[in-house]
């Protein structure tokens, strides 16, 4: 085996080089989504079927003439694009992209010595095995992904703010609004999941999943909340009001260009992946698939392959979604987080906390997760049926 720090050294690299591989292409996967959803060809020029436009994309990114308005605060303007690309790569680190196990619990004070050193022999082979994450074992893992990945606010405000251009502070206010807003409802329908599973750590609750059935199958609502939230917080269609071409020219990003530019469109797309492994492994149950030999270099190479095909198809679901779904108002995209994804997210954990208290009462059995399923369409069918009901008011004018 490797020495730990060299291993680590050399996933850093290798995940670092994978994910800026994947984004340079996904760039290509969305042009040719366009197209197809378009009903043209898209591009084809560059290589067989267009397959080194990525490459052509890159070289344009570092051959353009890096411009810096004259009244922008050039510090400030630099260092946005670093920290958008920065967070992105930085909330990666702790996210498992493949088969991992979890880290031995520790035995009580008390224990017996063979239980001590049977605790010893599973720390040793834990050790032992390569888990497919650069930081296992992170305790407050989905705390840590979602304080980073608010950072990458400052990155738009800064950037908007130190251009010096209306549009780009536009666009950074609006982000700000979107941003905070979104973080709620994203952040209450991942509760739900950490009162079922008892744990913050990716790796406890992919493992709990493994144990009683992925989580979709019990929070489809808080799953379709999560979802949507993402949508927001990566700025994608049908919420990227934060640089709407039609208001605000390219929004905060308006006065970038060279690699500045592309180190924001990176630190995008980062984002998206991140959050396609995190719907994956919180909800859809990661690397793990029903048949799949648990041991062995079979299993290793078949979970990878699960891991892969499920965050691409949550990838691919971006971008179909933003040649089918039109751009909200301000107003509508702010009326949906306050008054129907918090409400909602809010119900979701009451719902969970009601069931895990009669659990805990013996009023339920084992089986109590299953009571969550009905509960959670209930909500959903309800609020649907409601907003049906309801009244629709027209935007004010003037």
């Amino acid at each position: 085996m490797l020495h730990p720090l060299l291993a680590t050294g050399i996933t850093i690299l290798a995940v670092l080089a994978l994910v800026m591989g994947t984004c340079a292409y996904l760039i290509l996967v969305e042009r040719k989504v366009a197209a197809y959803m378009q009903d043209r060809i898209g591009p084809n020029r560059v290589g067989p079927r267009g397959l080194l436009q990525p490459i052509a994309d890159g070289l344009k990114f570092l051959l353009k003439e890096d411009v810096i308005p004259d009244q922008a605060d050039k510090l400030l303007f630099l260092a946005a694009p670093a920290i958008a690309m920065g967070m992105a790569l930085l909330a990666f680190s702790i996210v498992p992209f493949g088969p991992t196990t979890v880290y031995p619990s520790r035995p009580p004070s008390l224990a017996s010595e063979d239980a001590i050193a049977q605790y010893q022999k599973n720390v040793a082979d834990y050790k032992n095995t390569y888990q497919f994450v650069i930081a296992p074992n992170v305790d407050v893992g989905i705390v840590f992904i979602f304080a980073v990945t608010s950072l990458t606010v400052y990155a738009i405000i800064l950037g908007g703010w130190s251009s010096n251009n209306k549009y780009s502070f536009m666009g950074a206010l609006r982000s700000s609004a979107q941003l905070v807003s979104y973080e709620i409802p994203l952040s209450m329908s991942v509760l739900g999941v950490v009162l079922l599973t008892g744990s913050v750590n990716l790796e406890r609750i992919l493992q709990h999943q493994i144990t009683n059935g992925w989580n979709i199958f019990f929070q489809p609502l808080a799953f379709l909340l999560f979802l949507t939230s993402a949508f927001a917080e990566c700025n994608r269609l049908p919420f990227d009001l934060p640089e709407a071409e039609q208001e605000l020219v390219g929004g905060y990003h308006t006065e970038y260009s060279a690699m500045k530019f592309g180190m924001f469109f990176l630190g995008e797309y980062t984002h998206m992946i991140t959050t396609s492994f995190l719907m994956v492994i919180l909800f859809w149950g990661g690397w793990h698939f029903p048949g799949v030999p648990e041991s062995g270099w079979l299993a290793v190479i078949l979970k990878l392959l699960i891991m892969i095909a499920k965050v691409t198809f949550f990838i691919l679901l971006y971008m179909l979604v933003r040649w089918t779904i039109p751009r909200f108002r301000f107003d509508q995209l702010m009326r949906l987080a306050w008054t129907v994804l918090i409400p909602l997210a809010l119900a979701n954990l009451i719902c969970v906390m009601f069931v895990k208290h009669f659990v805990a009462t013996g009023k339920i059995g084992s089986s109590f997760q299953w009571v969550l399923l009905p509960a959670s369409l209930a909500l959903l069918v309800g609020t649907g049926y409601l907003a049906v009901k309801m009244p629709v008011r027209s935007p004010r004018i003037g």
